[in-house]
């Protein structure tokens, strides 16, 4: 198998192990082989070889569970002793997707991730998919049946490899698109005695959706297999996209490849649909 394998990161936890689920199927559904990855920090001292030998104990159960589940899968282990953050963003570099768990901080379940989730998704090299906690069953089922692929479309010009990944992934599950642009009427403000003009929100409209189509175009033309439906919404993008993952299998979203000391980052569109929406998110980093 000469492709590059789906990685997904486990930790023994019921998140990762639903994380390793989702991942075995997209890695067959892709045609590639699936790398499990357990990065655990090195210690000093006489625990070292009790934690190597856990790991190893570890990532060979989960083998042999995804092996039992899949037996047609290629499965492969890696055991990394560093920090959770560089640990798997260096895994990435070998891999086409990573896949990652994510559990709540406890107390407002639903509303926050784990910080090890939110910093690889904004620096990994590769697409990195995240599971909400409660967005998929723990067996690896996913809760929504009708399978849509929910990807946002930015104002600026459209990253092509977020599109690409989106209408993939549809032609793969036989899915529709669904592509949405979220747009907010701008403020008025006039100083005194001045009068304001109001926007037209008509006109507002028009444009959003004529560049939601221009967008899509290219992509409507490169996979005419895949029906598409185009929603330009009033509200912003991070609402748009929460509020259109309710009937989704994934949702896309991009990140843009930030070259400085500072490393990537998250921007806030992202961090709203990796925290409310309802369905995996996929953050695709693009230049």
């Amino acid at each position: 198998m000469t492709a590059r394998p789906v990685l997904a990161a486990t930790d023994g936890s019921p998140q990762s192990l639903a994380a390793v689920r989702w991942a075995a199927q997209e890695a067959v559904r892709r045609g590639a082989a699936l790398r499990l990855v357990h990065v655990w920090p090195q210690p000093v001292g006489v625990y070292l070889e009790q934690l190597q030998a856990e790991g190893a104990a570890l990532l060979a159960d989960v083998q042999q569970q995804v092996v039992a589940e899949h037996p047609e899968l290629e499965v492969d282990t890696v055991l990394l002793g560093a920090s959770p953050v560089p640990g798997l963003v260096d895994a990435a570099a070998d891999g086409q997707l990573l896949v990652l768990g994510s559990r709540g901080l406890g107390g407002f379940t639903g509303l926050l991730m784990g910080s090890v989730s939110l910093t690889v998704a904004g620096r990994s090299p590769i697409p990195v998919v995240v599971l909400r906690p409660g967005g998929q069953d723990v067996d690896g089922t996913p809760t929504s049946a009708k399978g849509d692929v929910v990807v946002g479309v930015g104002a600026g010009d459209a990253a092509e490899e977020v599109l690409e990944f989106a209408f993939s992934r549809a032609a793969e599950r036989g899915a529709r698109v669904i592509a949405v642009y979220g747009w907010d009427v701008p403020a008025v403000w006039a100083g005194p005695g001045a009068i304001a003009t109001p926007f037209d929100s008509g006109l507002l409209r028009s444009a959003a959706e004529q560049h939601l189509a221009e967008a899509l175009d290219p992509w409507r033309q490169k996979y005419p297999q895949v029906p598409v439906e185009a929603r330009a919404e009033v509200g912003g993008a991070a609402k748009a996209l929460v509020d259109a993952s309710g009937d989704a299998d994934i949702v896309v979203i991009g990140r843009r490849i930030r070259r400085h000391a500072a490393g990537g980052h998250l921007g806030a569109v992202a961090h709203a649909a990796l925290h409310h929406a309802q369905a995996p998110v996929a953050v695709v980093p693009h230049a």
